[in-house]
């Protein structure tokens, strides 16, 4: 249940951020000021005052960051693994090998190991 919840405020979450994002104007629009044009005074323009847009934006941004955090950890206590794997499934024990009516004849013995090293 917390786990759903919060996967919607990140969706929602995400989709405001993009909305609100591309909703403000750009600091740096004209391209004269880029290269140093008369009217720019940084190199991304000046700071001035915060926007209402811009304070949603920071709003935003850190719901955005709790709930990444917060999904990362819940998902790590459900799975330690991205491939699921299979429940073994419950068969019937494998029968014993059928025993041959005749027996085998007895293995030869092991011939003796012939020395390894050499002597000088």
């Amino acid at each position: 249940m917390m786990h759903a919840l919060l996967v919607i405020i990140h969706v929602i979450a995400c989709f405001a951020i993009i909305g609100v994002v591309l909703l403000q104007a750009g600091k740096g629009a004209d391209i004269g000021s880029a290269f140093g044009g008369a009217g720019s005074q940084a190199v991304f323009g000046s700071m001035g005052t915060p926007t209402v847009l811009g304070k949603i934006t920071t709003v935003i941004a850190i719901v955005f960051t709790i709930t990444s955090f917060s999904l990362a950890l819940l998902g790590g206590e459900r799975s330690s693994s991205v491939i699921r794997e299979l429940a073994p499934a419950a068969t019937a024990p494998a029968p014993a090998p059928a025993t041959p009516a005749t027996p085998s004849a007895p293995a030869a013995p092991a011939a003796p190991a012939a020395p390894s090293g050499t002597s000088r």
